[in-house]
């Protein structure tokens, strides 16, 4: 019987969602007010819970899991990374931790797409210039971009996105070149050449694009150093975890014109931005909707209630994390 669980969502989700987990689970409570809650707010809401619905923004820490106490059976986070929380002090507790994979893959890898082609494009600079009524007439000379036919596409990270970030890469007949642990076969069935190290990708590609998981060895991949090593035309995509790259190194390379341009989704200190990004005219920014289509959204709310419902009903859910907790 589910009359008995307390399930709290910590930001409202599409609205059909919100309504099942009401229909389903009578003690359901959420955070209605669409901001995040602080770690104050979310250790008094979270009290009693037997499952927490989350969102990548909420971090949910040893202290967050001790507020709610032993009876917290599950954390349905509403992303694929898990970053945000503390997996290790979860999976010590017993407590299952799950996340919402595969779905938003191509919404992503559009997003990285529509960066990439409005950064090397000069796209905002144009809309801008356009409504201000700046266009005068058909000039040789004006915004002029980079080239995107033939030149060399580089992926870090060859996962579901990374690939998928690949494989559009083919109308424009770029060569690919990427960066991971293992092997792709899908990619180099496309004729995609794994590099043999990140320094060796970063001082061919024209187009750099991050598909890593925030993890300690990840944390500032791109830094000053790593910068150093991009050709002066290479732009630098970002639809990963903002920490992937130490922004103050890619800010002084992007003014100082060491290299093209960057195209960002996530940053180092969300909601925090930069301010010499915002400010900088070889910069493209989206508030990190990689995953902000309707279709995609909506499936991944439906991905974390199913979680929560199989763990409360007892059974092992459709994509745990820690998969050691269940045996």
């Amino acid at each position: 019987m589910n009359s008995d669980k307390n399930v709290f969502l910590t930001r409202p989700l599409p609205q059909p969602q919100v309504e099942r987990l009401q229909s389903l689970f009578p003690r359901f409570h959420h955070n209605q007010e669409n901001r995040s809650l602080t770690q104050t707010e979310l250790s008094k809401h979270v009290k009693g819970a037997d499952a927490l619905l989350c969102l990548l923004n909420d971090k949910i820490d040893a202290d967050i899991i001790d507020s709610a106490g032993p009876q917290l059976r599950i954390i349905a986070n509403y992303a694929t990374g898990y970053d945000n929380i503390d997996i290790a002090y979860a999976t010590q507790r017993g407590i299952c931790v799950t996340n919402t994979p595969d779905v938003l893959t191509d919404a992503t890898a559009d997003l990285a797409w529509a960066l990439l082609l409005s950064v090397s494009r000069r796209i905002v600079e144009a809309h801008e210039y356009s409504v201000k009524n700046r266009f005068k007439g058909w000039d040789p000379i004006l915004l002029l971009g980079g080239e995107i036919t033939g030149k060399t596409l580089g992926i870090i990270g060859a996962g579901r996105i990374g690939t998928a970030m690949a494989q559009r890469s083919r109308g424009w007949n770029m060569p690919v070149v990427y960066y991971s642990n293992k092997h792709n076969e899908t990619l180099e069935g496309w004729g995609a050449k794994k590099a043999a190290n990140l320094e060796d990708l970063l001082q061919v590609a024209d187009f750099i694009s991050l598909h890593v998981p925030l993890t300690v060895e990840t944390k500032y991949l791109i830094n000053r150093e790593t910068l150093a090593l991009l050709k002066p035309t290479a732009y630098l995509i970002n639809t990963s975890r903002g920490k992937v790259i130490d922004e103050q190194a890619l800010v002084d390379y992007l003014k100082n014109k060491r290299i093209a341009g960057a195209g960002l989704d996530v940053f180092e200190n969300e909601p925090e931005i930069h301010t010499d990004l915002k400010e900088l005219p070889n910069v493209v920014l989206a508030p990190h909707i990689g995953s902000a289509t309707t279709e995609t959204r909506t499936r991944m709310a439906e991905m974390a209630v199913d979680n929560i419902v199989s763990v409360l009903a007892g059974n092992k859910p459709p994509n745990l994390v820690n998969t050691e907790v269940w045996k």
